[in-house]
């Protein structure tokens, strides 16, 4: 498979992108947890590119193997921590936005609300939706997974 563009965005968009970055990563929250967040998100939307970077950046950051493959079942191990689960809940329930899909709930809000304060909800939040934008313009554009990470 090829993908259909050199470079799906004008540098412009680009640095718009890096502006948002420094914004989510002053938002306090840890970058480990913020990989997660991405991992988790690529795995739904199948994004093979967003995969490979969030799990390259979460190994250079320290994050440990096991923890990485198991995120795609984090109900069922005991991996993680109960602040990273009220984020992966959020991030589950911002992404499958599909039709009758509930979204995020007042209960799970108020899960990840209990752990992270506005600011770094604001982090996660953006962290959720970033990806999700990238996601969709890789699936789009059939980037490869190595190619531009």
């Amino acid at each position: 498979m090829e993908a259909r563009l050199k470079s799906p965005a004008d540098p412009d968009v680009m640095t718009a992108i890096q502006h948002l970055y420094k914004a989510i990563h002053a938002g306090g929250v840890d970058g480990r947890l913020l990989s997660l967040v991405h991992l988790r998100t690529s795995q739904i939307n199948a994004c093979g590119p967003c995969v490979f970077a969030s799990t390259e950046a979460a190994t250079k950051a320290g994050e440990t193997a096991e923890r990485l493959h198991n995120v795609v079942a984090w109900r069922e191990t005991p991996f993680y921590t109960e602040q990273e689960r009220a984020a992966l809940a959020l991030t589950e329930a911002a992404t499958r936005i599909q039709d009758g899909a509930p979204g995020v709930t007042d209960e799970i809000w108020d899960a990840a609300a209990d752990h992270f304060n506005e600011r770094q909800l604001g982090a996660i939040t953006l962290e959720i939706a970033l990806t999700n934008f990238f996601n969709r313009l890789n699936r789009t554009v059939r980037e490869q997974a190595g190619k531009t990470w």
